[in-house]
């Protein structure tokens, strides 16, 4: 059974040849989500990543460089490290399948297996492929060729050691069943299920000869082969435990942390994770782990992967050129976890404008404001709550709620608990529009005071939920909202009532003073494509036509009524950066759009969330400053330069047609 105080997650170990790719940055970030989750929870973590430096291929590029094996890995790890440096993966450990107490370690796994009789020599022929160095049958072959890489095999005869792995095969179909979240997603398990109800399972070579592979692990019990690179490999989940894993009390440092509580894997290597290594466990005699991960891979704008076709995602370059949270944010939203998806640098910029520069940074930016005007950048903690403020906090508690689902979490659900995130978010931006804070603070200091009480608490509990995803952020907003260190203040508030600190009404000991930063994340304005720009220039000039006096064409009812009129509710305005007259709204008129309107010098933004305006609605979307509108509103302009918005002298529903 699997302790509660403490978490063991692990990556893959990653092979030293590759250079990092989405798919690495993708797991490892993934389990940094996990294992910074269970250290707010209060949890002893081992959050382990690694390199696998063993085998043919290895032994053979080294070759090509003039390096000894040894070489080449240690410069080749350098390429992992850096790239967990920058992403902020906050491993606690990274081992190297080099590493002398891993050696060991496999060497003595596998000297118990043969002393138990586990493991036999056997005469082999099979067809080998030397780049996943790895043995199959000729049923196995797809038009006579690997049927993982589509590469030539070749054919080899030969003596080798073989691990008993067929005698397990009901055992570990049992183990399966009985455990339902051993293997997920659930479509995983019914893979690895159907293959073990419908296949004999063999039993798997474990070694090489040293006279082909000089570069592994050598047999304890045979000096004239290596270990199977495979089983090296898996091996280093549990000897990581033996030497690298942080002390824990008393307890011996193993038996302590084993067995995992997940290990996440890209689908590819499933079978490996879910056969191979359960079923050498089950010879060891050692508890399996908890979960077994496998999520799905990333396409590129529909493609797979390829250096041949040159559209491999770059991680460095992600994180260098869009900022390292809004990369870790865009992988875990856009997809469930465990399904394959589709990335695009468009898709990319859509959230960072959408959900963290209008949404969260916008909210973040409208409260320090307000509340620096209005109090000072103080926040006064309050008891009593008006019915208003109670609602509010009970649709904010309800959604943190969700954000810290123990079973969201424990099947990896990330995007439905960054969906509970920002239901907060949005519920306050809401909270804003329904409450003007500009108005209360000319007619109600008290019910003022209320409301900012409840955006900061909102703000902090969004900076809590976020952590585990956006580290540095979350920082951030905790600075931002006055408080001190956000992982200090977690790690001495988790007895007593201190434990609050993740509900509605915890308050620090200390007085709260906001401190307004730099803009969260800047939107991201892409250059404009050549195509379509001389349209988009000749309409803007028939668009200031129609502004010039004496210019006017008359027309007739037929164009009017081509001309689509609906009432929009504004959701959320902010300034147009360096226009003094722009600002960038967004509209509810049935559907959520995009206007930019010159009206700047007239309105303040704040007074316009929660307005109704009249909104043309099938205008051709048009560029200004840069930035999409996808729309127009009315309004008339006086003599004196100010503009008036066109209003109804009652309430109508956002989305009604004007007729």
């Amino acid at each position: 059974m699997i302790q509660e105080k403490k978490f063991y997650v692990t990556t893959p170990i990653y092979y030293v040849n590759d250079i990092p790719h989405i798919g690495h940055a993708y797991t490892t970030i993934a389990a940094d989500i996990l294992a910074r989750y269970n250290r707010l929870q209060g949890k002893d973590v081992f959050f382990l990543t690694g390199t696998d430096e063993h085998g043919q291929k290895v032994e053979k590029a080294a070759k090509e460089k003039g390096k000894t094996p040894q070489e080449h890995a240690d410069a080749m790890v350098e390429n992992f490290r850096e790239l967990w440096g920058k992403l902020n993966i906050s491993n606690d450990a990274f081992i190297r399948t080099t590493d002398t107490p891993h050696i060991k370690t496999v060497q003595g796994l596998m000297q118990f297996l043969w002393d138990k009789g586990e493991i036999e020599k056997r005469s082999y022929s099979g067809w080998y492929c030397t780049p996943d160095e790895r043995f199959w049958t000729g049923k196995d072959l797809v038009e006579g060729k690997c049927p993982d890489c589509g590469r030539p095999v070749d054919q080899i005869h030969e003596e080798n050691y073989f691990f008993l792995m067929s005698k397990y095969q009901d055992r570990l179909v049992r183990h399966i069943e009985d455990n339902p979240d051993f293997l997920l997603p659930e479509t995983r398990r019914n893979e690895v299920l159907g293959f073990l109800r419908n296949n004999t399972l063999g039993d798997l070579c474990i070694s090489r000869p040293k006279s082909r592979l000089a570069w592994g692990v050598p047999l304890p019990f045979d000096e004239n082969f290596v270990t199977y690179v495979w089983f090296d490999a898996l091996v280093n989940y549990f000897s990581a435990t033996r030497y690298l894993a942080p002390e824990a009390g008393n307890a011996k440092l193993g038996d302590f942390w084993w067995p995992a509580d997940h290990h996440l894997v890209g689908k590819d290597i499933l079978t490996t994770h879910a056969v191979y290594w359960s079923t050498m466990l089950m010879a060891l005699n050692l508890p399996l782990p908890g979960n077994i991960f496998a999520h799905g891979w990333w396409t590129v704008d529909g493609k797979k992967m390829s250096k041949s076709v040159g559209n491999v995602v770059d991680p460095n370059a992600m994180a260098d050129q869009y900022g390292v949270d809004a990369f870790r944010y865009f992988l875990f939203r856009e997809v469930p976890f465990g399904l394959d998806g589709d990335f695009s640098e468009d898709a990319l910029v859509r959230r960072i404008n959408t959900d963290l520069a209008n949404d969260l940074g916008n909210l973040l930016s409208r409260f320090l404001s307000m509340d620096e005007k209005y109090f000072d950048g103080t926040i006064e903690a309050l008891v009593s709550l008006s019915p208003g403020l109670r609602e509010f906090a009970a649709q904010c508690g309800s959604a943190n709620a969700a954000a810290h689902d123990r079973h969201n979490w424990s099947h990896l659900r990330f995007n439905s608990i960054l969906d509970s995130v920002w239901e907060i978010v949005r519920e306050a931006n809401n909270y804003i529009a329904r409450t003007e804070p500009w108005k209360l603070a000319k007619k109600d200091e008290g019910e003022l005071k209320r409301v900012m009480f409840g955006l900061w608490n909102a703000l902090r509990l969004t900076a809590l939920s976020l952590y585990p995803f956006m580290p540095a952020t979350s920082e951030n907003i905790w600075r931002q909202i006055g408080l001190r260190a956000l992982v200090e203040e977690v790690q001495q508030n988790r007895s007593g009532a201190g434990a609050r600190i993740f509900e509605w009404n915890w308050i620090p000991a200390y007085a709260i003073k906001t401190a307004k930063g730099a803009q969260l994340f800047p939107r991201i304005e892409k250059a404009e494509k050549d195509e379509g720009k001389a349209e988009k220039k000749e309409q803007k000039k028939e668009m200031a036509k129609m502004t010039e006096p004496g210019t006017r064409e008359l027309i007739g009812i037929e164009d009017f009524a081509k001309v689509e009129l609906k009432v929009g509710k504004v959701i959320s305005a902010e300034r147009v950066e360096k226009s003094a007259k722009l600002i960038k709204l967004k509209v509810d008129t049935g559907e959520e759009r995009q206007i930019v309107a010159g009206i700047g010098k007239s309105y303040d933004p704040e007074y316009l969330v929660g307005k109704k305006i009249i909104v043309v609605a099938n205008l051709k979307p048009a560029k200004l400053m840069g930035i999409e509108s996808q729309g127009m509103l009315l309004a008339a302009t006086g003599e004196d330069g100010v503009c008036s918005i066109l209003a109804l002298d009652r309430d109508v529903d956002q989305g009604a047609r004007i007729k």
